[in-house]
């Protein structure tokens, strides 16, 4: 393998040098212009230097947790496996298999990791899966030198942890780079511990960058072709000249092994969360007290906001930041904290990454009569507790008009119906009895049950108010009405009806 690749980037370069030739012969004397890549142009020979710099502060990850034995269960399926509801996204916890017949109460599962020290003083970065649960970790370095270690604290949400050793020395130590400056085709390596082999060099490009694969709130994958397989899990992704700019987390496979997808915590996201937990033994996450829904084309058009962009308020925690605030539910955030808000899922990062206590600026887009104005404000970042999180308010969704409107039968609340569908006696709105297949409601999941709390950002009590706001909204010549909708399963979410 590496005999291939510097076969290949040996091509690449004489390559490029051919073309330097062909650039100023041309085909008949004159001279011909040819674009050269600077990227290939420049196309390392090796990656001897930046291993030889990296090595030292690549640590494997060996975790021990006792575990009590299954009675009667073989020693073999007793042994931990990685799984859990992120099937295709293998989590590297490779486990060691160390076996004999006999029954004990308590039993040891061992598995590997990959870290790096990323302090002169011993502090430790890996994943947060690798050494959930564990009851001993223990660190080897590239030279051998084998350290216990103490968890000092971890980020589940993020996957992130960092742990503590001491040896009487400087440790040599990595740096972080700038995921943010890092680009797609960019060289890199990544080193790990595949299959409990120890440290490992692996060399590829940045596949991809800003990857969602549901891993968690936060997700914001590099993908790399380098090959990461079982046990490269919280091993480091460098840039060409040796700097940090992603944690080895997750691979892509249908067979366990390296199919040349895998994806990494960019660098940009882990220092903060890595320096919290050195301060704090824990992350200090922002919070701002929403909740928040995507922004559809539909809904765009019906609020005047062109293309679909931002974060939609779906609800807002009573007395959180947002609320203090001035943010409103129904509200479009476009911007937070000088950052432009793309869409739902960078709004919960860019809050999460925004220090503590801090006062920011944040930009939304909000109808009143009617009209979408754009609105500054100032918000007081919170921060990001288990209570904080159970006191956020549930969101609030949309649906549609009167007795017979937009392909929905609507009918006002009664005590019976409150009954018969199931409907919470502080339930405000509309009722729907009954859907039209093939219309636009029934195209977008509203069912009997559901109850239309708002429409056009105003609140509604009767099938009759509804279809004013309907009427009204077709005077404005628009296209679309959004509604906001509580369904019998108890989510709220805002729906964009056309009004065609």
């Amino acid at each position: 393998m590496i005999q291939s690749l510097r076969a290949w980037s040996a091509h690449m370069i004489s390559g490029s040098r051919a073309l330097a030739v062909v650039a100023s012969i041309g085909a008949v004397g004159a001279a011909v212009p040819v674009f050269v890549p600077p990227s290939i142009a420049a196309a390392p020979i090796g990656f001897a230097d930046v291993a030889d710099q990296a090595l030292p502060a690549y640590v494997d990850v060996l975790v021990r947790q006792r575990v009590a034995a299954r009675p009667g269960a073989p020693q073999a399926q007793q042994q931990q496996q990685p799984g859990g509801p992120f099937d295709q996204f293998f989590r590297d916890f490779f486990d060691q298999l160390p076996n004999n017949n006999q029954q004990p109460a308590e039993r040891a599962v061992n598995s590997q990791g990959s870290g790096f020290i990323i302090d002169k003083a011993g502090y430790v970065v890996t994943n947060n899966h690798v050494i959930a649960e564990a009851d001993e970790v223990t660190i080897v370095m590239h030279d051998g030198t084998r350290l216990l270690a103490k968890i000092l604290g971890r980020d589940e949400r993020a996957d992130l942890a960092v742990l503590k050793v001491e040896a009487g020395r400087e440790l040599p130590a990595l740096r972080w780079g700038d995921s943010n400056t890092a680009r797609v085709g960019d060289w890199i390596l990544a080193i790990g511990n595949p299959y409990g082999m120890g440290g490992t060099v692996t060399a590829g490009i940045i596949s991809a960058r800003a990857r969602n694969i549901n891993a968690g709130p936060y997700d914001d994958f590099i993908q790399t072709d380098a090959s990461i397989n079982r046990g490269n899990s919280g091993g480091p992704l460098l840039n060409s000249t040796g700097e940090v700019v992603g944690i080895n987390t997750a691979i892509y496979s249908p067979n366990g092994a390296s199919v040349g997808i895998g994806f990494s915590i960019p660098a940009n996201m882990a220092k903060p969360i890595v320096q919290q937990i050195i301060e704090f033994g824990r992350p200090r996450r922002g919070w701002l007290g929403v909740r928040v829904q995507s922004v559809t084309d539909e809904m765009a058009l019906s609020l005047g906001l062109g293309r679909a962009r931002g974060a939609l308020i779906g609800g807002v925690s009573e007395g959180g930041p947002a609320a203090v605030g001035g943010i409103l539910p129904n509200d479009i955030v476009l911007k937070f904290a000088g950052r432009d808000v793309a869409d739902m899922q960078a709004l919960p990062r860019i809050v999460a990454e925004t220090l503590v206590d801090a006062t920011v600026d944040v930009q939304v887009v909000r109808q009143i009569a009617g009209k979408s104005e754009t609105k500054d404000l100032r918000v007081k970042v919170g921060e990001l507790t288990e209570t904080a999180v159970a006191a956020l308010t549930p969101a609030a969704p949309a649906a549609a008009p009167s007795k017979e409107s937009l392909g929905m039968s609507l009918t006002s609340l009664t005590a019976e119906l409150r009954q018969q569908y199931g409907v919470a006696a502080e339930t405000k709105g509309v009722l729907v009895t009954g859907v039209t297949a093939q219309t636009d409601a029934a195209l977008r999941r509203i069912q009997p049950g559901d109850v239309i709390i708002e429409v056009g950002q105003q609140e509604v009590q009767s099938p009759e108010q509804l279809q004013q706001m309907i009427d009204l909204t077709k005077a404005q010549n628009r296209n679309s009405v959004l509604i906001l909708l509580r369904q019998r399963n108890g989510e709220m979410r805002f729906v964009a009806l056309g009004l065609g």
